[in-house]
């Protein structure tokens, strides 16, 4: 697997959403239908996100996999395994509305790629061309 492709799209993600976050909690707090304390609890969140999205986007250079920038993975796979299960309780709980839905569907799919690549034996890509 083309851990650079994965990592960079978990880094775009975490970042537009971190920014969405810190800078619209507010207008992101009524959508959802929260108090307004919830605002500054979204800001942190915010924090949260876009500091993942830096550590993914500065790890998607090493080789990763097996042992291999193997904190970065596991931080990465338990995030979002345990997203996906919250968003999963979630929906079977209340009626789910799309976003839920949409959440689920996104956290489950990277839990999918990033447990793949946590227990996956990465494959290091030679530079030189053999004969």
């Amino acid at each position: 697997m083309n851990t650079k492709i994965l990592m960079s799209s978990s880094a775009i993600a975490f970042g537009i959403v971190g920014v969405m976050l810190s800078f619209l909690p507010q207008e992101i707090n009524s959508l959802i239908g929260g108090t307004a304390t919830n605002t500054l609890i979204l800001q942190l969140m915010g924090a949260l996100y876009f500091g993942f999205a830096m550590i993914n986007w500065t790890a998607k250079g090493n080789l990763i996999g097996g042992i291999y920038s193997r904190p970065i993975v596991i931080g990465n796979f338990s995030h979002f395994l345990i997203g996906a299960l919250a968003l999963a309780k979630g929906s079977s709980i209340s009626n789910s509305n799309y976003l839920v839905f949409g959440g689920l569907i996104f956290y489950s799919i990277f839990a999918l790629l990033f447990g793949f690549t946590l227990f996956a034996t990465p494959i290091l890509k030679n530079s030189k061309t053999e004969a």
